[in-house]
């Protein structure tokens, strides 16, 4: 198995890739991407050094750089950038996060204090912007074609936060919802991909089914933390159940909750129209953990799984091909 958290703060992940050479090569690769990791956060500055590493040692699943690395399994595995590549797609997650805070108002990010909580949404923003910096300097040296790559992504993932600020607008609030996050998740996810593939010498053919996974897995990725936020029963999601909809986050569930015109959901549809109160909050979680909604919601999810299984068929039929159908598997299963 290959653990998908390099800190001791976080609950590990772990994927049985069923190949123990690439288990060790893929747990390696992770290993030096984290060293990495704290060389490129580094600064002279101690107070910029200690905020930049705040999120990065509050733990993790690195599920980017782990993308990265099996996907560059499709070609040379060895060859030059590729851990490179990993750590620009982790320091660019992690700026987004900082970002993602101020947005949300967040208090707390993988169990400990938010760093706009502790230092405030001035320099929580700042940080962000230093690790998108420290991204694209190691970015520039990968070549033209990364950075064009790597702005195009930022350019999504920024167009995807844009639109869900500015909210559906009219246009259907599930098909916006998915749309939103293939532009957020599914965009960086669909990089580190393409990266681990392009970096390694892999063909053309095979990069763009690489993306293609990425980004449908993205989704997938993100569907399947909506639903642990309702279905869990523990901390698995990393969070409390509930969280989203005690801070109002319209997640799949309640989407397809809210278009449901069942009478027998009124109180459902009453209870998740916007944040539940914290004494609301275990009717509303039995209510909808039994409704078609959720049973929606998993269905959708099935489907995202389904669709990349069959972006797979696409592949070499090589060890990595079966690893990231067990990243499929392991997406879908642990709702359940």
């Amino acid at each position: 198995m290959v653990s998908l958290t390099q800190t001791p703060s976080s609950a590990p992940v772990d994927i049985d890739f069923d190949d123990p050479a690439l288990t060790n090569a893929v747990q390696r690769g992770l290993d030096e991407v984290e060293v990495r990791l704290r060389e490129a956060v580094d600064s002279a500055d101690p107070f910029i050094a200690e905020a930049a590493a705040h999120l990065m040692l509050a733990g993790g699943k690195r599920f980017r750089p782990m993308l990265v690395l099996l996907s560059s399994h499709f070609g040379d595995a060895e060859a030059e950038g590729i851990i490179d590549a990993a750590v620009v797609m982790e320091l660019t997650h992690l700026a987004t996060l900082y970002h993602d805070d101020v947005m949300d108002e967040a208090p707390v990010r993988r169990g400990a204090p938010s760093a706009n909580s502790r230092w405030g949404n001035t320099f929580a923003i700042l940080i962000g912007d230093y690790l998108f910096a420290r991204a694209s300097d190691i970015t520039a040296s990968l070549g033209t074609e990364a950075v064009r790559k790597q702005a195009g992504t930022f350019a999504r993932l920024v167009a995807g936060q844009i639109a869900e600020t500015a909210g559906p607008r009219g246009a259907d609030p599930v098909e916006f919802y998915l749309h939103v996050l293939a532009e957020k998740t599914g965009s960086l996810i669909a990089t580190s991909a393409h990266f681990g593939g392009y970096f390694a010498g892999a063909g053309e053919d095979v990069t763009d089914a690489l993306a293609e996974f990425g980004e449908v897995i993205g989704v997938a990725f993100q569907l399947s933390d909506d639903l642990l936020d309702i279905a869990s029963e523990s901390r698995t999601s990393g969070k409390t159940p509930g969280t989203d909809l005690l801070e109002g986050v319209p997640t799949l569930p309640a989407l397809y909750a809210l278009a449901d015109d069942d009478p027998a959901d009124a109180r459902l549809r009453e209870l998740v129209s916007g944040p539940v109160a914290e004494a609301d909050l275990p009717e509303a979680l039995t209510l909808l953990r039994a409704s078609k909604a959720m049973e929606k919601a998993r269905a959708t999810l099935d489907a995202y799984g389904e669709r990349a299984r069959d972006i797979l068929t696409r592949l070499p039929d090589v060890p990595a091909r079966r690893a990231l159908e067990a990243v499929c598997a392991y997406m879908v299963s642990r709702t359940s």
